[in-house]
């Protein structure tokens, strides 16, 4: 049961971090765009926080792996 509900909520969170994304694509360039690009990174990155609580992925951020690889060749 736990797997379910663990899926449901990721699936939630990602899905209203796309919808809020198509907003922002929508809205002209200002604060209220920034804003809604802001609030969809958040909910994004909840969904993976979530995830490694949840202990579904041991991947490290996109960014630490970049670094690793520039530095090293």
């Amino acid at each position: 049961m736990g797997k379910v509900v663990f899926l449901y909520r990721s699936l939630a969170y990602r899905n209203a971090a796309a919808d809020m994304l198509r907003k922002a694509r929508k809205l002209p360039r200002g604060a209220e765009r920034s804003a809604a690009r802001r609030y969809a990174k958040a909910l994004r990155d909840l969904a993976r926080t979530e995830a490694w609580l949840e202990g579904r992925i041991a991947r490290e951020p996109w960014s630490s792996q970049h670094m690793t690889r520039a530095a090293s060749g």
